[in-house]
């Protein structure tokens, strides 16, 4: 007779079972840890130090911040459970941190989220807990993952204010089977009061909003301690070519921008290209932001081929609507013809797939998408 399964859908006792928690040092994936230990699992609470404070980051509202570190600590000696601090700072700077850079520099809007979960949190944190012999990582992410027959999917979270499914597509089946979201079925008040529950420190502590290197939300003046030579001059042009102003610097605009381009016309302007190659930034009306064809490279699917043929949903920035559209597949790159109209669609945001079914929104799989 085999053994009852657990919580997180492996057929072991949770006395037996073994689970590294990615601790942040935020209510989220601290009250995971809290849930995991409650329920008998052997927790071992891991945070990663990715970059070196600065008064400003101190500051903000980020995750990973040195702050947050002292918090994550706080919460595993409260709860019992053992706790490790991996020292990532290298590893972000050329993962993370550089990429965001070259990618503005390219005239892309980056996702540096995305890029950290594929490169580090998951990878490197993913070999970790593999050393530590778990039988699972869990992590405080939003997101839905159900597991049958040894091997795991992806669904949006019950809370859709909340779902960061967008930002985990790029996992690799792997790291899926892996990996686990106990939050994924629960509302953010509902984590909140497990955490006052359980009587954590961070119960009542704000949600991050800033990406964690960027003090204030303030790209800008991380590219410039980076690339001070990226703050270049250059025109803004209509679409016929016509100089209408000049910008200080391409990294201060993005795809479907209106507000401080510092030009005027009779219609509101919108900015349409960003040319990194000519330095300059083209704008024009929204109808000319209007797209309904989309290239995508670096695929990562986590499903079966057959799942794309037909008609599925489509998400092009991480605050935006389903659309609908078709999937054509060519090796590790796509085109995608959405069929309903889209505006202000960036080169270096992600194009993430959904199928709909009688559990939810299942994550598919995506790519980044590239200028036609």
């Amino acid at each position: 007779m085999s053994a009852k399964k657990n919580s997180i859908g492996l057929n072991k006792d949770p006395k037996d079972t073994t689970v590294v928690v990615a601790m942040s040092g935020g209510v989220d994936s601290s009250t995971v840890a809290g849930i995991m230990k409650e329920e008998g699992y052997n927790v071992i609470g891991i945070t990663l130090k990715l970059y070196d404070d600065t008064k400003e980051v101190s500051k903000s509202k980020q995750c990973c911040a040195g702050q947050d570190i002292l918090d994550a600590k706080r919460v595993a000696d409260s709860l019992g459970i053992e706790h490790k601090i991996l020292y990532y700072q290298n590893k972000f700077k050329s993962g993370v941190i550089d990429n965001f850079v070259e990618s503005y520099l390219k005239g892309e809007t980056p996702i540096p989220c995305v890029q950290c979960n594929q490169t580090v949190k998951f990878k490197d944190l993913f070999e970790e807990s593999k050393k530590l012999n778990a039988d699972a990582l869990i992590t405080g992410h939003y997101v839905k993952s159900v597991t049958t027959d040894n091997e795991t999917n992806m669904y949006k979270a019950l809370d859709q204010n909340r779902d960061q499914s967008y930002f985990l597509f790029n996992t690799t089946r792997e790291q899926l089977n892996y990996l686990r979201f106990p939050l994924g079925g629960m509302l953010k008040n509902e984590t909140r009061n497990i955490a006052k529950k359980l009587s954590l420190n961070v119960a009542d502590k704000p949600d991050s909003q800033d990406i964690c290197f960027v003090p204030n939300g303030d790209y800008s003046s991380v590219i410039k301690k980076y690339r001070p030579d990226a703050y270049q001059k250059g025109n803004i042009k209509d679409l016929d070519g016509k100089v209408l102003g000049v910008h200080e610097g391409i990294i201060n605009f993005t795809i479907g921008q209106r507000r401080g381009i510092k030009v005027s016309d009779k219609d509101p302007l919108y900015v349409i290209e960003i040319n990194a190659e000519k330095n300059e930034i083209i704008v024009g009306t929204k109808e000319h932001l209007s797209q309904n064809e989309i290239k995508l490279k670096n695929l990562n699917l986590l499903c079966k081929p057959s799942e794309l043929r037909d008609e599925i949903l489509v998400k092009v920035r991480s605050t935006g609507r389903l659309i609908k559209a078709n999937v054509n597949c060519n090796n590790d790159t796509a085109n995608i013809k959405l069929l309903e109209d889209e505006y202000g669609i960036s080169p270096g945001q992600a194009c993430v797939f959904y199928s709909k079914n009688k559990i939810g929104y299942k994550v598919l799989g995506g790519g980044w998408i590239t200028k036609n």
